[in-house]
């Protein structure tokens, strides 16, 4: 179990001007390309809803959602808040969220999540993909926020 490192990478112009809102437009359309939602996480300080878009695996019957650039503010936000929303189309669905801090349970979520989405990502992996070993997966661990993502509690 690891400490939250400070690492984050921010985007560039043309994800953040062209890629991210193309995605989450076609999202909020109601198409998934490959997973994809937006994520709606109150803001921390303001309480105002945030909107980017995510990447939602599927990996051994459960959820989770995996900050491939590190410790974003949605990250910092989903921390405070323990919750948020994932819409696609008019489909919007409240979550609880669990941060998983154990790196070896880590390290296999990422290995899925970088088989599904390595070339959209890959790049802020630091060379690390889904055949690279064990070891190598644990030591980027830290750096990649994992939260479980389940039904609100009732």
């Amino acid at each position: 179990m690891s400490a939250p490192a400070a690492h984050f990478n921010r985007p560039g112009w043309f994800t953040s001007n062209v890629f991210n809102p193309l995605v989450a437009l076609i999202t909020r359309l109601g198409v998934s390309v490959w997973g994809s939602r937006v994520l709606e996480v109150q803001g921390r300080k303001s309480g105002e809803w945030r909107r980017t878009p995510v990447n939602l695996l599927t990996f051994e019957d459960r959820r989770y959602l995996v900050a491939a650039r590190g410790h974003t503010q949605w990250v910092r936000n989903i921390r405070v808040s323990g919750a948020g929303r994932l819409r696609l189309g008019r489909r919007v669905e409240p979550f609880a969220a669990t941060e998983i801090l154990d790196d070896a349970e880590k390290a296999q979520i990422l290995r899925a999540y970088l088989a599904r989405w390595k070339a959209e990502v890959g790049v802020f992996f630091e060379g690390v993909g889904p055949g690279s070993p064990e070891q190598e997966l644990r030591r980027i661990a830290p750096n990649h926020p994992v939260f479980l993502v389940a039904p609100p509690a009732a």
